[in-house]
This record gives C-alpha cells, structure tokens and sequence, in this order.
C-alpha cells in the first residue's frame, strides 16, 4: 500500500474517532440536561407538596381552634357565665 493511501486511512479512521467522540460529548450533554431537568421538575414538585401540606395544616389548625372557642362559648351560655349576659343594663 502506497503512503497516500495510507494517510487516507488514516484520515478516515481520525474523522470517524472525533465522530465518535463528539457523539459521545452530545448523549453526555443530552444526559446531563436530562438529569437536572428530572431533579428540577421534583425539586419543584417536592416544594409545592410542602406547601399544599402547611396551607392543610394551618386551616386545620384554624378549625380546631374556632371549635375550641365555640366549645368554651356553648359552655360559657349552659352555665350562665358568658360575657353577654353579664352586661348591665
């Protein structure tokens, strides 16, 4: 084989290991982008869920609180010791 063939190939074989290694560059990249997209997207999830969870627990704890005045008010009027009916007229 004569040297021009030679380095032909040999070209040939540098072209294609740089093909090579670009494609590999690129799935690496794609890859990469994939995997910080998925770990925003739960990071975003993961907030929201802890904020629908807190929003539950203060309106839970909104209730609770409301029954308990009520509870104290309904008591306040069965023994006669609510605030209103003390005003003197």
């Amino acid at each position: 084989m004569d040297s021009s063939k030679q380095q032909f190939r040999a070209g040939e074989g540098q072209a294609m290991t740089e093909d090579w290694l670009q494609s590999a560059k690129d799935t690496t990249t794609g890859a990469r982008d994939n995997v910080a997209n998925t770990a925003q997207t739960t990071m975003d999830a993961a907030q929201q869920r802890k904020d629908e969870t807190a929003s539950f627990f203060q309106q839970t704890g909104d209730q609770m609180k409301n029954m308990a005045h009520g509870a104290v008010d309904t008591m306040k009027n069965t023994i006669g010791m609510n605030d209103n009916s003390n005003i003197k007229k």
